[in-house]
């Protein structure tokens, strides 16, 4: 399929680009060269290829879940502004 200048031109109506003449130009050989490198691409035999969600095999490395340091309530409450019934007290949100 090839892009024509027509078809840039509706696809930056769609996006609400204002595109200049050599913008226009510059875009149809882009956009049709990546549409021939698709077509390049498609004529590769995969049929005894297996799908794969991603080339390189992950494997999650997971740490314990150890808590460090655990502070207090009246800690964490010494570093608040402003304070109500022990929680912290923040503006209205109109």
């Amino acid at each position: 399929m090839a892009i024509t200048v027509k078809d840039v031109e509706h696809v930056a109506k769609l996006a609400r680009l204002e595109l200049t003449e050599e913008e226009k130009e510059k875009f149809t050989r882009q956009l049709g060269d990546v549409l021939k490198y698709v077509d390049q691409m498609n004529e590769v035999d995969t049929s005894n290829v297996e799908p794969l969600s991603h080339p390189i095999d992950f494997v999650n490395v997971m740490r314990d879940d150890v808590v460090h340091y655990e502070q207090t309530k009246e800690q964490l409450m010494a570093n608040a502004p402003d304070e109500e019934n022990g929680f912290f007290k923040v503006p209205k949100i109109n």
